[in-house]
């Protein structure tokens, strides 16, 4: 970035209050490191995992991670975002472990009425679930912020799964002068998310900083699109226009990605970071409130999966 740019986004107050929320995360991954038997990181390949990669760089270099990375796929995930992860995880040399959400539907433990078309993301609980209890992990760090979602917004740092893996918001441990509590029972766990105080723009103010690559569907680029209930729905194979509906051509980028069953671009010209941070600093809505299909089901779909053990 030119020195203008730096003068516009990353001003000496910004960059402090980078530092210190970086300093943050990377005393909770420490921590984990230090406290935790068994702990895994969650890396979809999605921006805020790209954060919590560089950040555990920087807790753990020249040192190989003191965890494995961990995906759930769902078998419906955008290709970009793959190839990306699958490219980054041979940069860092760490090892990789994916959940198939695929092979729960052939085991059995996760039914769909069409499992080829169906949405797939609540499933990713089951699938988690037994990633979990198939590597005995005991903590699986996640780069989920408060400022996504309500539910997410009254969630512990540490947060206290049951041997269920099912999250009760009314039985979390308290966090006083960031004073965590990690012990579990055989079968618990933590979801431990270090950049909880983070907001979407903090997380592109770093990406900046940090000069972090991303999966290319993050930046403006033209796409078919199908508008629905106020969202504009990317068309796929999965996502196939309903009667009636008419199929758009815009420019759009993705705030956040994930299934591709749930996960609509918005519409957008923004094809630097640069640009992303200018649309990020002035946006009124929530990065899942302006993409995510399964959010809209209904004003507690997020806790819901939560509960019976989603991220």
């Amino acid at each position: 970035m030119n020195p203008a740019v730096d003068t516009l986004f990353l001003d000496t107050a910004s960059s402090r209050h980078l530092d210190w929320l970086e300093s943050e995360a990377i005393h909770i991954m420490r921590e984990v490191a230090a406290e935790c038997a068994n702990p895994a990181l969650l890396f979809s390949g999605g921006k805020d995992s790209v954060v919590m990669l560089r950040l555990a760089e920087k807790a753990f270099r020249p040192g190989a991670f003191p965890f494995p990375l961990v995906h759930i796929d769902t078998g419906h995930n955008f290709a970009e975002v793959i190839t990306f992860r699958d490219k980054r995880v041979a940069e860092l040399g760490e090892r990789l472990i994916v959940g198939s959400v695929e092979d729960s539907i052939q085991r059995g433990t996760v039914r769909l009425r069409n499992p080829a078309t169906d949405s797939r993301n609540a499933a990713q609980a089951v699938t988690l679930l037994e990633t979990i209890a198939k590597y005995k992990f005991d903590a699986c760090i996640g780069g989920a912020r408060r400022d996504e979602e309500k539910a997410r917004a009254k969630e512990r740092i540490f947060s206290f799964r049951d041997e269920f893996g099912q999250w009760n918001p009314k039985a979390q441990r308290p966090e006083l002068w960031d004073l965590y509590n990690t012990r579990v029972h055989p079968g618990e766990n933590m979801r431990v998310f270090p950049i909880s105080n983070w907001t979407e723009l903090d997380v592109w103010q770093y990406i900046a900083r940090e000069k972090l690559e991303l999966p290319p569907i993050y930046f403006a680029h033209e796409r078919q699109v199908i508008p629905r209930n106020g969202l504009l729905v990317p068309l796929t194979d999965l996502t196939p226009p309903r009667d009636g509906e008419h199929i758009e051509t815009q420019m759009v980028r993705f705030r956040t990605v994930g299934d591709i069953s749930c996960t609509c671009p918005v519409a957008s010209d923004a094809t630097t970071v640069e640009a992303i941070i200018a649309e990020t600093a002035v946006t009124q809505i929530t990065e899942r409130g302006a993409t995510r299909m399964d959010d809209q089901t209904s004003e507690a779909s997020m806790e819901k999966r939560k509960k019976e053990g989603y991220f």
